[in-house]
């Protein structure tokens, strides 16, 4: 995931509901039961696991069964112990009691629930991390220890890797375009952390490196999906089995077809069998919670719904639509509607390089406020910024008595939205088409418009110039551009 350019605001459930689903996680609720079990009987290893001779009562405390049913009671313990739910009472005999955590679950708010979570989270993702068993294994020196340099595994490595992972598919959770369901295909998640950046192609090696890694990531969330960060369907079995039997590179060709750009894609089946995996909303609230930790901006609607407009303003510009419109509705519902559109208004003024998209953005908003706004919206029909606004907003509500525009005041109009839709979307299909429709309505658009006393109109029309696909009336947006900043002695 790229740090270069801010995360989309994250819609995440309330605190009360995110709680309720930690609370009722698989893991955590194991940990929870087994820390409550636990007595003066209760006998640990040196590192706090608990004795072998132990495991069968555990794993029955659980109502587990089946040949997995002690390492699943192990794992369930270790969490119990490194989340607080249990602490050492004595390392030299072993014993145990109850943690202060296990208190915090049934006297503390949402949020203290929320925090044993995640240091459970953290605790599965640092075993996650670890190597699986049959390496651990191979490993071992003649004294029986783990000796890391037989390995082929760099820890810091494996965790960043695991961490751009989980990056990337909240970026595709929380984005617009996104899959709707949000499920991502295995294959195209580990091709998004493995592929460089600009490759269209993905060479042989590069793909023998997204099967490695669809693999590990396989073991990797069957691990972090007990703990509710992710729903996971995992890779089918019995394409690991032909695996075994398989070139590498055929594999993980065959593969990338489950991701975007293959060219034989495959179906809706096909590409359920390489696995899928999503984020669930307590995932969505744990991987964010971690991206603030590490120090990267992660926004959520509803945080700026105590802030003033130009909060408001300047944190929805970089925001997709919807989840604009979300924070703006937000914002508005605490606040008297003809009071927030006069402090709307207010906040969209300026001329700094970030003031027409502010009014876009106030635009957006003021449609979502009735007809009580009417009278802010009056007040500034004189105003050289936002009285061209004005009129759009009265004109498109059938209001009575609203002024012409002058020619003046619609040519600002124009470069202003032209410059607030490229700060919001750079040169997109739409710009393009809204910058033919000014061409053609307007004979002498271009004339006129480098006169226009507008801090954005040469670089609108420079925009125009690229924009167009008319290479004379693209000549002429240039041109233009050109007689704009001379005006300006630049």
């Amino acid at each position: 995931m790229s740090d270069s350019s801010p995360l989309p605001p994250v819609r995440l459930h309330s605190e009360a509901e995110l709680a309720r689903d930690a609370l009722a996680t698989p893991l955590l609720s194991r940990a929870v039961r087994l820390a409550r079990w636990a007595g003066p009987d209760t006998r640990v290893g040196a590192g706090g696991e608990l004795v072998e001779e132990q495991l069968p009562r555990a794993a029955q405390e659980l109502g587990l069964t089946g040949d997995d049913a002690a390492a699943f009671a192990s794992e369930a313990w270790r969490v119990a112990v490194d989340t607080g739910l249990v602490e050492i009472v004595d390392e030299e005999e072993g014993t145990v009691g109850a943690g202060a955590d296990l208190r915090t679950l049934t006297s503390g708010g949402p949020r203290d629930v929320l925090g044993v979570w995640c240091a459970a989270l953290e605790a599965v993702l640092a075993d996650a991390a670890v190597p699986d068993l049959d390496d651990l294994a191979g490993a071992m020196d003649e004294g029986g220890q783990v000796d890391l340099s037989r390995l082929d595994w760099d820890p810091e490595a494996e965790a960043r890797f695991l961490d751009g992972v989980l990056g990337n598919l909240y970026l595709l959770t929380v984005g617009e375009g996104g899959p709707e369901d949000g499920l991502v295909p295995l294959p195209a998640l580990a091709a998004s952390v493995i592929m460089p950046d600009g490759m269209r192609e993905p060479t042989n090696d590069v793909l023998e490196q997204v099967s490695d890694a669809m693999m590990r990531l396989d073991d990797q969330f069957r691990l972090l999906e007990p703990v509710g960060l992710v729903a996971y369907q995992p890779v089918d079995e019995a394409l690991m089995t032909d695996a075994d039997g398989a070139d590498g590179a055929d594999e993980a060709d065959e593969a990338d077809g489950a991701g975007e750009g293959a060219s034989t894609p495959l179906d809706e089946t096909d590409v359920a069998r390489y696995g899928m995996v999503r984020l669930t909303p307590l995932g969505l609230y744990g991987v964010r919670t971690r991206l603030l930790e590490a120090g990267v901006p992660a926004p959520a609607v509803g945080e700026l719904g105590d802030k003033g407009a130009d909060a408001l303003l300047d944190g929805t510009a970089t925001f997709p639509q919807a989840a604009a419109q979300a924070e703006t509705e937000q914002w508005l519902a605490r606040r008297e509607p003809l009071a927030g559109a006069r402090e709307l208004l207010a906040a969209a003024r300026g001329s700094d390089a970030g003031a027409p998209l502010r009014r876009l953005r106030c635009q957006q908003a003021l449609s979502l406020v009735g007809p009580v706004a009417e009278p802010a919206l009056r007040e500034v029909l004189d105003d050289a910024e936002l009285g061209g606004l004005a009129r759009v907003w009265l004109t498109e509500r059938g209001a009575a008595d609203v002024p012409v525009p002058s020619e003046s005041m619609v040519f600002w109009l124009t470069i202003d939205t032209v410059a607030a839709q490229l700060a919001a979307e750079g040169n997109s299909v739409e710009l393009q088409a809204l910058v033919e429709g000014l061409a053609q309505q307007h004979g002498g658009f271009f004339a006129a418009a480098w006169r226009v006393d507008h801090p954005a109109t040469p670089e609108v029309l420079e925009a125009m110039g690229r924009l167009h696909p008319d290479k004379k009336v693209a000549k002429e947006a240039r041109k233009a551009a050109f007689k704009a900043r001379s005006q300006r002695g630049e």
